[in-house]
């Protein structure tokens, strides 16, 4: 085992080790100033570019299907991989960690409940035990006599116990039955052997006796009656089903989650696909720039200019790379697709294209359709039950106890061999019986009054919190039928939007090449262009999400449910 010294010295050397990381050792080369990346840069824009052919329609077109478009090349070692949106929530249901952990729970409370619906189990029991003693003489009481003999009558003794050995066995049999009404039932046959003798072999003895035994135990008040008894049962069949719904709930936020991240991809996606054609149109524009300069038609400083733009083009196009990586990655941890380095090469291509329909939303119909199936209000039906249930439980506790005893019980003669022991004990010679009743009450009972109490209370609590959840579910599916309204109105105004910045960037364009506009307000309706598209994309996007929203909000999920939207 290593010593405080030792232990020492190990965290003296992990400081020192943490103290010596450089980032340096996590680059393939080594490290550049800002200044040799700024001349890097200056060199390449000396190089000659590639002609672009640049088409202005398929800017006006709208961004429906991302897997049809020209998407910006991936780096090197990326590859992408395209994917429904049934693949991806197959693959979260199959992969993903949370729900691997909240399936754990159905099974779990089975279990917890098939405990409960054990208590009433048979039981089957044998008690032996075997003995021997051998004490010595032992003085003992005086004792009178009283009998017809006139020689013993009146006459006082004292008795001693002699020095003798005893061994013997007692062993006994039955089986218990717990009865659904609180009581025990017991029937059981109790066998005993008892073997004495002392030095010289006079008087010995050797006898066996055995018996046949019914007994039943029931309480009165408390612990009496089924509803008391099979009450832990009904409560813990309550918590199986609240367990069973939770999981569904956990299942369906995840997949509603997987959902809002394929339409973030997809949104990233297009946004890519936007700032590479604005990079694109700002080198074009470049190049109609240096072309016309050395025409000596344009001044030189349309050159800087569009340099300018494309410098500002290149950066969103930056931002918009990494912003793609980041939600693929979040789409990933979903599905628990991030297990190695490798895995993170995949770029999750989106293919199921936006499902751009207007819906014209019934909201009392889907008020009513949520406050039956929403998960969340059912659970707290089934909390209400149980507390309930309690309550009729704690109630009874707070009764006395009180209950009767009976016992009866045909015992057999005393023999002296085993084989003997069993003949005569149903011929009803020798038996015993006896009843007897029990009373306890606590002087205060304030224990089990409290218990009450706090039971009540707390059902109290849960009818208030379940008032608040059922505005708050009337809430949340207004507020997501307004989102699914508003998202679809943002489309429309977009779409229009993109149409007049295609139109106002296509003149603006032909007013430079007549030499009445600089390429300041050229790139300025460039800009519009871009963020009009963008616009759209994120409209489109967000009506999906939407569309989400209010399939969750009524405990369900569009594409699983037959939840009818239309009015």
């Amino acid at each position: 085992m290593p010593s405080i010294a030792d232990e020492t010295l190990v965290f003296d050397n992990l400081l020192k080790r943490d103290e010596s990381l450089q980032l340096e050792q996590y680059s393939d080369k080594p490290a550049k100033t800002l200044k040799q990346a700024i001349d890097e840069n200056k060199a390449l824009k000396h190089q000659a570019n590639p002609t672009l052919n640049i088409d202005i329609k398929k800017a006006l077109q709208p961004y429906d299907h991302p897997e049809d478009s020209n998407l910006l090349d991936l780096e090197s070692g990326d590859k992408a991989y395209q994917f429904t949106l049934t693949d991806l929530r197959v693959k979260a249901l199959k992969n993903n960690l949370n729900i691997q952990v909240v399936k754990v729970n159905p099974d779990i409370a089975s279990s917890e409940l098939k405990i409960e619906e054990a208590k009433f189990d048979q039981i089957f029991y044998v008690y032996a035990q075997y003995r021997e003693s051998d004490p010595p003489k032992l003085s003992s009481d005086y004792v009178g006599f009283k009998s017809t003999n006139p020689t013993l009558d009146k006459q006082t003794v004292k008795l001693d116990q002699l020095a003798q050995q005893s061994k013997g066995f007692d062993v006994e049999t039955g089986i218990k039955v717990p009865l659904r009404t609180g009581g025990t039932v017991t029937l059981s046959t109790p066998l005993m052997n008892k073997k004495t003798s002392r030095r010289g072999g006079q008087f010995d003895s050797k006898q066996y006796q055995s018996a046949l035994r019914f007994s039943i135990s029931q309480p009165l008040l408390r612990n009496a009656g089924r509803d008391v008894t099979e009450a832990s049962i009904r409560i813990a069949g309550y918590e199986q089903q609240a367990a069973t719904l939770n999981t569904r709930l956990q299942i369906i936020r995840i997949i509603a989650m997987v959902d809002k991240a394929y339409w973030k991809l997809y949104e990233r996606w297009g946004q890519l696909d936007v700032r590479r054609q604005q990079y694109e149109y700002a080198q074009q524009n470049l190049q109609m720039v240096k072309i016309r300069v050395a025409e000596g038609l344009t001044a030189r400083v349309e050159i800087s200019r569009s340099e300018i733009g494309v410098a500002d083009r290149l950066e969103a196009l930056i931002v918009a790379e990494t912003s793609l990586k980041l939600a693929n990655r979040q789409l990933q941890f979903l599905m628990n697709d991030i297990a190695d380095v490798t895995s993170l090469d995949a770029i999750y291509l989106p293919s199921t294209p936006p499902n751009l329909v207007k819906y014209d939303i019934n909201r009392q119909k889907l008020l009513k359709d949520a406050q039956e199936g929403r998960i969340e209000l059912l659970t707290q039906e089934l909390k209400l039950a149980a507390d309930l249930t309690k309550i009729d439980y704690l109630e009874n506790q707070t009764l006395p106890l009180f209950s009767i005893d009976y016992q009866y019980g045909t015992l057999s003669n005393t023999f002296n061999n085993l084989g003997d022991s069993y003949q005569h004990v149903l011929d009803g010679d020798f038996n015993d019986w006896s009843v007897g009743f029990k009373f306890e009450l606590p002087i205060s009972n304030e224990a089990n009054k409290a218990k009450l109490a706090r039971a009540v209370q707390q059902r109290g609590q849960r009818l208030t919190t379940k008032t608040l959840q059922t505005l708050t579910v009337k809430r949340e599916i207004y507020d997501a039928v307004d989102q699914v309204e508003q998202n679809w109105q943002r489309i429309l105004a977009a779409r229009q939007q993109v149409l007049i910045a295609g139109i106002n960037y296509e003149a603006e364009l032909k007013q430079f090449n007549e030499g009445l506009r600089t390429m300041t307000e050229v790139l300025e309706t460039l800009t519009r262009l871009g963020e009009a598209q963008i616009k759209e994309i994120k409209a489109i996007g967000d009506y999906q999400v939407a569309l989400v929203d209010t399939a969750y909000a009524t405990g369900t999920l569009l594409g699983y449910s037959k939840l009818n939207f239309i009015e």
